[in-house]
């Protein structure tokens, strides 16, 4: 376990060191959360590397990383625990054979730890040997308002209750990371228990670093291109733009191509890397590309 860094630099160099190129502005909000041990709410686009963060600080500090990813209809129950009822029917067969009649015991015996099945909220309030991990809360705005209150009051708190078994307060607060694409906005009150950053696309230097850190084989040529290109993409009118995500996993795409610079005709073939809708896709090839491409080489490459 790493004790938490002491300074903004060094939160920059720990993310660093896990290949998460940051920039000054998350880097100090990152160290306020760590620093005053409040959950960090980051919003922003899809891909942009909110989730990605909260995995560089759990390995940075070599904490566990406990992750509940949301959807719609998640309830409290199925974030915190459940009981495994195959095993406690089991347990019913095996006392009604052997005859046992106290009732009550059994009661206590079936509603145990024994037969508890802990969900990430549990986990992240139970004690860790490597110290409070972290947990991502990821993509909150796919939940909708009673969890968004029910979380509200496990934040405060950093407890969960159970009935048959009372209320576990964790130890240590847990590193919380939240997460949410924006779909829809998430209410002030919980907003107001975090502190906040918006995550923004990255500009052309430091998207580049994010590729030569997540895929250092690329040529310096072919990665300016594709950067370029992917920046010059955010600028259409597209239904989903490329996140840093497509950025890295196009460049390794075209690594396994084993192209060396950016064509028309590669560009086609390899579209479905980076644009993930059809109207998107039909919007951008042939000519399209070649006019964006021809845009990227001559900023890139003016005569």
């Amino acid at each position: 376990m790493t004790e938490i860094p002491g300074s903004i630099d060094a939160v920059q160099q720990m993310l660093g060191a896990q290949d998460y190129v940051c920039d000054r502005p998350l880097a100090v909000i990152t160290f306020l959360a760590l620093k005053l041990g409040r959950p960090l709410f980051l919003e922003g686009e899809a891909g942009v590397g909110k989730t990605e963060i909260a995995k560089a600080i759990a390995a940075g500090l070599g904490r566990d990383l406990i992750r509940l990813q949301c959807y719609e209809g998640l309830d409290a129950a199925s974030a915190v625990y459940e009981w495994n009822f195959a095993e406690q029917m089991i347990a019913i067969r095996t006392a009604e054979a052997a005859g046992s009649a106290d009732r009550g015991a059994l009661k206590a015996e079936l509603f145990s730890e024994d037969y508890l099945i802990e969900r990430p909220l549990l986990r992240a309030m139970r004690p860790h040997a490597n110290g409070a991990p972290v947990l991502l809360i990821d993509e909150l705005d796919r939940t909708d308002e009673p969890f968004e209150a029910f979380l509200l009051e496990a934040l405060s708190d950093f407890a969960v209750t159970i009935p048959e078994l009372g209320t576990i307060t964790a130890p240590e607060p847990p590193i919380v990371i939240l997460t949410s694409n924006r779909t829809r906005e998430v209410h002030d009150a919980l907003k107001r228990r975090c502190l906040y950053h918006w995550v923004d696309y990255p500009d052309f230097a430091r998207e580049i670093e994010i590729l030569q850190a997540r895929a250092p084989e690329a040529a310096e040529t072919l990665s300016r291109e594709v950067v370029a290109f992917i920046q010059a993409l955010r600028t259409e009118d597209l239904f989903k733009k490329p996140g840093v995500a497509e950025t890295v996993d196009w460049a390794k795409c075209l690594l396994a191509l084993d192209m060396i610079e950016l064509s028309p005709e590669v560009i086609a073939d390899t579209l479905g890397a980076i644009l993930k809708y059809q109207d998107d896709i039909q919007r951008i090839q042939g000519a399209e590309a070649t006019r964006l491409l021809d845009e990227v080489r001559s900023q890139l490459f003016p005569a």
